[in-house]
């Protein structure tokens, strides 16, 4: 089995349809693929109707989260989507998603970078509006070559020229909040250095403390080195380790399937699951 955990779609940053992406899953070899968007469920009932035959869908989220002052994100797996705790700061975090997109457009103005409100608005069509809409209109007014480059000191990064906060939630109420859900929390790409700071293998081990289920080993942006130590780490903390290509269309470089989840580990996650269950493919509507 091939299995691909970390995968987004048009409702947040993505720039397949979720439709396109399941297509495209199946297209690539895939056994299962997970729509884990930003803070966000609204691409589910589009994916589930287009599941080819063969493919089964997990379905999640990829939440945002802070700890410490560092930005973190943690993927949700298979949980309740409607459980009104769950729901209540999924919309928390979103809602608060325009304003600060807004306000680093305010920014690159100040910082005589032309980006427009409305070319960041058409660029995101819809979807949950975050840095990478913002990166985008970088890349199309020349000021970047690419999304990637727009994650600088410079600009977007973490503490960037042009960065803004946004309500992000905590990581341990995001773990109380999905287990209430039914559902299962890994760590997305916790070594993902270029990305700015990174949470310390103490809050880590804190973590799983207090319940995390697993953290992304096999990730782009983790070198052998930062893998091999991870891997030990969950091994320590007795974590399950996850493989994801952390796809996003055209946004990114990488292809879906690129890294993949052992087929043993994902048996596991759907066993602790209880919010809700795997959608195997019957061909689509």
């Amino acid at each position: 089995m091939r299995i691909d955990l970390h995968c987004h779609s048009t409702a947040s940053d993505g720039t397949d349809t979720p439709a396109e992406l399941v297509l495209g899953a199946a297209a690539a070899g895939l056994d299962v693929v997970a729509l884990t968007d930003h803070d966000t469920t609204r691409g589910y009932a589009e994916a589930i109707a287009a599941l080819p035959e063969g493919l089964t869908l997990v379905t999640g989220a990829e939440l945002s989260c802070r700890v410490d002052g560092v930005s973190m994100h943690m993927l949700a797996y298979l949980f309740d989507p409607e459980e009104p705790a769950l729901l209540a700061e999924r919309e928390l975090v979103r809602d608060d998603r325009v304003p600060r997109a807004r306000a680093m457009v305010a920014k690159l103005a100040e910082l005589g970078v032309p980006v427009t409100w409305e070319q960041v608005e058409r660029i995101a069509a819809g979807g949950s509006v975050g840095r990478p809409h913002v990166a985008t209109a970088l890349v199309e007014l020349g000021v970047v070559p690419t999304v990637d480059a727009a994650f600088t000191e410079e600009w977007l990064a973490d503490g960037g020229r042009a960065f803004v906060e946004k309500h992000e939630t905590d990581p341990f109420e995001a773990i109380r909040l999905v287990k209430g859900a039914g559902g299962v929390t890994v760590f997305a790409h916790p070594a993902a250095v270029k990305r700015g700071r990174t949470v310390p293998e103490l809050v880590i081990a804190e973590m799983a403390a207090a319940g995390l289920d697993g953290i992304e080993v096999d990730h782009m942006d983790h070198d052998a080195d930062a893998r091999a130590r991870l891997r030990g780490l969950a091994g320590e903390l007795g974590l399950l380790v996850t493989g994801s290509s952390d796809y996003h269309g055209s946004r990114k470089t990488v292809s879906l399937g690129a890294y993949t989840t052992d087929p043993e580990v994902y048996g596991e996650i759907t066993r602790r699951a209880t919010g809700a269950f795997p959608v195997p493919g019957t061909g689509g509507a």
